[in-house]
């Protein structure tokens, strides 16, 4: 099984919804799956997931071969199900405008942004699925096409996908005060 992972507006349905045509796999969201069946529960403008009640269910809809989407999945599905796991990145500053279209309230998108710069579902995919069967892909200035070009190449174990480092970037243009704003 292969999963697309990663922040909210790096592309991962995008993507999925084009490689589930050529690769004619079926998908599996889990954000649909969970608002399907109703295992969340809204907290202002956020649902928030009720993780091991979606990973009981997944584990009975995982098909072997299928394509499974969503930034919960390091949270809902385990080394044993994964044979890849993919999680699209994306520069913080380029989320900044699609979290502002997608009107998310600043906090989200200071939760958001700082889960992309520190690579918190890259960490969190390794502790779930092993360094061996997690790939990261830079999505920030690569079309679709492209990216499932480099997924092509990470599944058939040609590519070892990108090295991602935004903490840098964002500390040597001196805005780590932005995206991780004093609380008091």
């Amino acid at each position: 099984m292969l999963v697309i992972t990663g922040n909210p507006g790096v592309g991962k349905h995008t993507v999925t919804e084009k490689l589930s045509q050529k690769l004619n796999l079926p998908v599996l969201d889990l954000n649909q799956i969970a608002i399907q069946n109703k295992i969340y529960e809204k907290s202002g403008s956020t649902l928030d997931v009720d993780v091991k009640k979606l990973a009981r269910l997944v584990k009975k809809l995982v098909k072997k071969n299928s394509i499974i989407v969503g930034h919960l999945a390091p949270y809902v599905l385990d080394k044993t199900q994964v044979n890849t796991a993919i999680i699209l990145r994306k520069n913080p500053y380029k989320l900044i405008p699609i979290y502002k279209k997608r009107k998310y309230p600043q906090k989200k998108i200071i939760e958001n942004t700082g889960s992309e710069i520190l690579g918190i579902i890259e960490y969190d995919a390794i502790a779930s699925f092993g360094i061996k069967k997690t790939f990261q892909i830079n999505a920030t200035n690569l079309s679709p096409s492209q990216i499932i070009s480099k997924i092509g190449l990470i599944i058939k174990r040609k590519s070892k996908g990108d090295k991602i480092d935004w903490l840098d970037l964002v500390a040597r243009r001196g805005d780590l005060a932005k995206f991780f704003p004093n609380k008091k």
